[in-house]
């Protein structure tokens, strides 16, 4: 039965993240945010504190940590910010694609890469053409004696800068639709591997975001994950388990939103008493409560059914949908309160506003999440 109750252990996670973002993340997430840099040292502290890599099993240098708590830390991480925990966790991302469908010898290879050393791998997923259409992706691979030929773009990949690794997905005949996908791990050093330009974002600016371009890459067989063809069902499966985790950031965001909120309209007054005594500031205020309750219980749903091996899709969506569009309500609402204040870099509260904006569009936006659970609805009831 799901249990809603965190034991010692879990806090323990909890306490420790919500430290090293006190310490670590808040005083300098302005400064990164202004600057569109990545924090590098920031996501060395993470790493050496055992932040980062958390899901990875102990088998291969990781925590061995479930979705539950890695999603607990997220939640912590994107408090501080968004953009730090969004490349934190893209490490899970892109790990996902081995521990889904990787031999024990690519486990062991890149898995243990990412535990052993700092670094990031990266996600390769959409395309200039092809977002939240996986399906229909244009990245070839083509076969060539026991070998593959990887040529194709990738746009908005997170980390793919500083990626010492990448795990992505290619097509072996566009024709194919889902039937032609193909998942692959392959190092930066490749030749025929470039990254393209970055992007200058409005939010979660401290996030490196690139294209990946790949020019004829050869491929050895081992750089391939899974079978031919069967790539589709990785990458869905990929974002079922990745989904609870961007949840679990717009609960942070929600969380750090109201917090700010309920400080600001205790300390400013308007006609002569704190704004904290109006009534329609406490129903903005009240709506926020509200919204990261039940961000909170959808993303700890979905978590426990992932640790659980249920395969609800249903579930990841929702908490990523209603925990996507309440972040973006609740940072709005958030400016809002602070008025002239809050649209002005002297408050967090216009950054959290653009940071919130992009959880409704990446790993599938806003919309394509209501496409999901609508399918997913009128097909159990069919």
């Amino acid at each position: 039965m799901f249990d809603l109750r965190i034991t010692d252990e879990q806090h323990a996670y909890i306490d420790t993240a919500r430290k090293f973002v006190a310490e670590h993340v808040i005083p300098v997430a302005g400064h990164y945010d202004e600057k569109g840099e990545m924090p590098i040292p920031v996501f060395r502290t993470a790493f050496d504190t055992g932040l980062m890599n958390v899901e990875i099993p102990e088998a291969y240098g990781g925590l061995g940590l479930h979705t539950l708590e890695g999603c607990l830390i997220a939640e912590e991480l994107a408090y501080g910010c968004a953009g730090v925990a969004t490349s934190m966790m893209c490490n899970h991302l892109g790990a996902l694609p081995l521990l889904i469908a990787g031999t024990e010898a690519q486990k062991q290879q890149w898995l243990g890469s990412l535990t052993s050393e700092f670094q990031f791998v990266s996600y390769c997923c959409s395309e200039p053409e092809a977002g939240s259409d996986v399906a229909a992706m244009r990245t070839r691979l083509s076969q060539r004696g026991d070998r593959w030929i990887l040529s194709g773009q990738k746009r908005w990949i997170t980390n793919g800068g500083h990626a010492r690794f990448f795990t992505g997905f290619a097509t072996i005949d566009p024709a194919m639709r889902h039937k032609g996908i193909t998942g692959f791990v392959i190092p930066r050093d490749l030749p025929g591997v470039s990254i393209g330009r970055k992007e200058n974002k409005l939010g979660q600016r401290c996030s490196n975001t690139v294209d990946v371009v790949f020019e004829d890459v050869e491929l050895q067989p081992e750089h391939l994950l899974g079978q031919p063809g069967g790539g589709f069902a990785i990458a869905m499966e990929t974002f079922d388990k990745s989904r609870p985790m961007i949840a679990a950031q717009c609960a942070g965001i929600i969380r750090r939103a109201m917090d700010e909120s309920v400080a600001y309209a205790k300390e400013r007054k308007t006609f002569g008493v704190p704004i904290a005594q109006h009534q329609a500031i406490q129903f903005m205020i009240a709506e926020m409560a509200m919204a990261y309750e039940s961000v909170r219980l959808l993303y700890l749903k979905a978590a426990w059914e992932v640790d659980q091996g249920i395969k609800r899709t249903n579930t990841s969506a929702i908490a990523k949908a209603m925990g996507a569009d309440l972040a973006m309500k609740c940072t709005t609402d958030a400016v809002q309160i602070f008025g002239g204040y809050g649209y002005t870099k002297e408050y967090p509260v216009e950054k959290l506003m653009r940071d919130a904006k992009l959880m409704q569009i990446y790993e599938g936006t806003s919309q394509v999440q209501r496409m999901v659970i609508a399918k997913n609805v009128l097909v159990r009831q069919g």
